[in-house]
């Protein structure tokens, strides 16, 4: 392949071209940077590259490749990290002006462990700030574009990691999801991303947003390189009390294109209204497909606290979010406001400029919610309603394999469109957010297009079910070509 493409190529593609010694770690990342150069003014997706770091870094890489017996899948591949989860001597800004030159003295979990395997890390990811918003137009340097359409946004908060994926800016990438943050812009971008159970995958050194919520996970070019990251991330972790002592399977050996026998249900309460015809479209066509495949399918399933979940999470995700966000007050580190007359100014006007409108709003939130006098009325009722969604999706998963949802109702909007209107750049989350309501896997897959604009299916699981997840998205992705798709870019 000439060495000007190989940043096209998938991780399973590009391991194998390294352990033939067909390609270098070198001119791998060579390539990827220069991809970087060429279109990152119009996509806009990344926050910090460290080249000098990735080149060092894919110089190892090759040396290790040349000795060992038995490479890592991982090995000598560039990836890009969403700028909020730490990495040692690499600034983590989460695109907010409160962290804008913080530098981690620490790796985070998942960052030692893609380390252990060699992948090369050449920077961070563009993110709506401190992971909060659908579109990434909530990032304090610049909003990312989408490459499908550079006027629409890419979805978010993950938006920077899901639109340098689509865009070939990096071979896979890593995301964080909260409400939909790693599905949402996934199925925007037409690429594949997972939300795995919560607890699955370690979330030390990851910048916290909500923790009862916040889950890492992979953004990758096809299901079987999310797979691949799956194998390296997932794993327990006795610094994060939250990590769950599970045995991780290797999860490549569910990648089978027979979903025969599998019972898959349809909730009726995610087929919106409002939503948009051409999606339903699509989405209906993919459940088909599903169907020809071997599926059994229920088109009948019903959840219907799901129509109190969108409440639910934003009384959950802000209280936590309150609380979370208190750390930052201009003292030990990150954004300090000088000008001020006393140590209460200081914090006051530290938080005022430090922080962007959007986390105003949600610590504002959250803090009413928990205040004297409505505590029981709002986050208790809340926790509430958490435990009836939760409850109503174990039942389901009794009878079905696995549920089957449109990733979002719509297609990518135009950016600046839902600027002004936080309620409906909320509801971009409502397909999404159940699932970590829930604390479930959830997985979205490309699934087609409206006006060459992506539409992404959303397939969910009950906790520790990745590998069936992964199988039904194998099988659809194997019978479909929607993958294969390429942005118009240059």
């Amino acid at each position: 392949m000439p060495t000007d493409k190989l940043h096209q190529l998938t991780i399973h593609e590009a391991h194998m071209l390294l352990k033939q010694r067909r390609i270098s770690s070198l001119d791998l990342t060579k390539s990827v940077l220069k991809r970087i150069v060429e279109i990152e003014e119009k996509v806009q997706a990344c926050v910090t590259i460290a080249e000098d770091v990735a080149l060092k870094e894919a110089e190892k890489a090759d040396s290790y490749i040349k000795t060992a017996h038995e490479i890592t899948p991982l090995a000598g591949i560039p990836t890009l990290i969403k700028d909020v989860i730490c990495t040692k001597g690499i600034r983590t800004t989460c695109s907010s002006k409160m962290l804008e030159n913080f530098i981690p003295p620490y790796d985070a979990t998942v960052m030692e462990k893609l380390k252990a395997q060699r992948a090369i890390i050449i920077g961070k990811t563009n993110m709506d700030e401190f992971a909060m918003g659908s579109s990434t137009e909530h990032s304090a340097f610049f909003p990312t574009h989408n490459p499908w359409d550079l006027r629409r946004v890419p979805g978010g908060s993950s938006g920077g990691s899901a639109a340098a994926v689509a865009a070939d800016e990096t071979i896979y990438a890593l995301g964080s999801d909260t409400g939909g943050s790693i599905r949402q812009p996934a199925g925007f971008c037409s690429v594949v991303g997972l939300k795995p159970t919560y607890g699955r995958v370690s979330r030390f050194g990851l910048v916290a947003f909500a923790s009862s919520l916040d889950q890492i996970g992979p953004i990758t070019k096809d299901v079987t390189d999310c797979a691949l990251v799956m194998n390296a991330i997932a794993g327990h972790d006795s610094r994060d009390s939250t990590s769950v002592p599970h045995p991780v399977p290797d999860y490549t050996q569910q990648l089978i294109p027979d979903i025969k026998g599998l019972r898959i249900g349809v909730p009726q309460e995610y087929l919106l209204e409002d939503m948009q015809d051409e999606v339903k479209a699509a989405f209906e066509a993919a459940v088909d497909k599903l169907h020809e495949l071997g599926a059994e399918i229920d088109w009948g399933v019903s959840l219907p606290h799901t129509k109190y979940a969108l409440a639910a999470y934003y009384i959950l995700a802000p209280s936590e979010a309150s609380a979370n966000l208190a750390r930052y007050d201009g003292v030990k580190y990150g954004f300090s406001e000088r000008d001020a007359s006393n140590v209460i100014e200081t914090t006051e006007r530290t938080r005022q400029f430090g922080f962007g409108a959007e986390v105003k709003r949600r610590i504002m939130l959250g803090t009413y919610a928990l205040s004297a006098g409505y505590y029981d009325a709002y986050y208790l009722k809340a926790q509430k309603v958490r435990a009836l969604i939760k409850q109503e999706f174990d039942q389901a998963f009794e009878k079905y394999s696995a549920l089957v949802t449109p990733t979002s109702p719509t297609v990518p909007f135009k950016l600046g469109e839902k600027l002004e209107d936080p309620m409906q750049m909320y509801l971009n989350d409502v397909c999404t957010l159940p699932v970590n309501i829930a604390g479930i896997p959830a997985i979205s897959v490309p699934a087609g297009f409206a006006d060459n604009l992506p539409i992404g299916m959303q397939i969910i699981g009950k906790p520790f079910s990745e590998e069936t997840l992964l199988r039904i998205a194998f099988a659809y992705e194997q019978a479909t070509d929607w993958h294969n798709r390429k942005p118009p870019l240059l």
